[in-house]
């Protein structure tokens, strides 16, 4: 994607973090508003008033399932799409309707979009040569670029000589030519391979953080998200359900939703107690946030590391399978009422449940969020320990 002119002249010194820098410093730090935004595609709503603020230099996750409307709400603010209603505004000025080649951002798409027929170095200097730069300029700052994002001597290699976590790294470097103070990432580890797609998003988040750009980056993977994030925003159905720090997102989702689909979550039938409180699983817990009234049945969302276990002869849970994840061991058992819930246990402690073994289940004595009773049978979804 194009941005607004730089400034024309040359940067000194050597290549790496610090000079190199210096070729997308020149904008960075913006503020990012989206007011209201509303979009729709016939009957499909894609956008539904979105409210949201990136600040100067964070990088903020747009996580959601597909359809929720955040791929949408990132070409809203790239200018590939138009809002029905709303605004988008980037340090307080009103972009809504200036054409995407005038907007100081710079994008880096899931296919790469590299010029086959482009060598790294020309790819990436392609910005500056249609902003009719000097020669010596665009050739210095790709060669900063390519350093920067760790790719030194592949400047004269195409595209189709590169592995795709290398084309990926030279698009980077490309959105970065034109010191965006912007940069908007759609999905852009997901073709990637799982070894190469860890090494990658642990780089995008060191160039992030040394430039100190504002990043907007769009994924529906949650462990990338909670792992680079400084916050991530959760849409659901074109609204924000909740935008917060990874760790408050986790530990303290707003809502049901934000709750079943960051993480993994175990859903138990419970009992209000009337004061503020629920029985679940023998204990009585406080209810996180404001308590429904009454003494009805509701389900209780807990972690699988909000569960204990131990072998049990008159326990009423079942073993049903552990899986050992190194440190952690993920225990799945059956309550007698078909209810299926997982518990993470340090692996020390799980030696002994083996399938078959009959154990208890005690929740760890923490605020709980509470939900609807669903009406699904619960013996047919042993996904019951929803997994997202």
């Amino acid at each position: 994607m194009s941005a607004l002119p730089a400034p024309s002249a040359t940067r000194p010194g050597p290549a790496g973090p610090a000079s190199a820098g210096s070729a997308a410093r020149a904008g960075s730090g913006a503020r990012v508003e989206f007011r209201s935004l509303r979009r729709a595609f016939g009957p499909t709503v894609a956008l539904d008033g979105l409210d949201l603020t990136a600040e100067p230099g964070e990088l903020l996750a747009l996580l959601g399932p597909s359809g929720c409307g955040k791929t949408t709400a990132l070409r809203v603010l790239a200018g590939f799409e138009q809002p029905d209603s709303g605004e988008v505004l980037v340090d307080g000025e009103d972009i809504t309707r200036i054409p995407a080649n005038r907007r100081d951002a710079g994008m880096v798409f899931q296919s790469y979009s590299l010029f086959p027929h482009l060598n790294a170095r020309d790819n990436v200097a392609f910005g500056l040569r249609v902003r009719k730069r000097p020669a010596a300029e665009r050739h210095a700052t790709a060669a900063e670029l390519l350093d920067l994002v760790g790719l030194p001597d592949h400047g004269a290699r195409f595209p189709h000589q590169m592995s795709g976590g290398q084309q990926q790294r030279v698009a980077l470097a490309r959105a970065l030519a034109l010191r965006p103070r912007v940069l908007l990432l759609d999905e852009p580890l997901s073709a990637l391979d799982a070894k190469v797609r860890l090494s990658l998003r642990e780089e995008i988040r060191r160039l992030q953080l040394s430039l100190g750009i504002t990043t907007i980056f769009v994924t529906h993977d949650q462990e990338e998200a909670l792992s680079m994030a400084d916050r991530v925003a959760v849409l659901n159905a074109g609204r924000l359900e909740q935008c917060a720090p990874p760790a408050e997102l986790y530990e303290r989702p707003a809502t049901a939703f934000v709750a079943e689909f960051v993480g993994t979550m175990n859903r138990l039938p419970g009992r209000l107690t009337g004061t503020g409180s629920v029985e679940v699983a023998g204990a009585v817990l406080p209810v996180d946030g404001e308590a429904p009234a009454g003494r009805g049945s509701v389900d209780v969302l807990l972690r699988p590391e909000g569960v204990r276990v131990e072998a049990d002869p008159e326990g009423t849970a079942t073993v049903v399978s552990a899986s050992f994840l190194g440190s952690v061991t993920r225990v799945l058992l059956d309550l007698p009422d078909g209810t299926a819930v997982k518990a993470d246990l340090a692996s020390r402690d799980a030696a002994a449940l083996l399938p078959g073994v009959r154990a208890r289940v005690t929740p760890v004595p923490r605020p709980v969020l509470v939900v609807p009773t669903t009406p699904a049978p619960r013996a047919q979804a042993r996904a019951g320990a929803v997994d997202a």
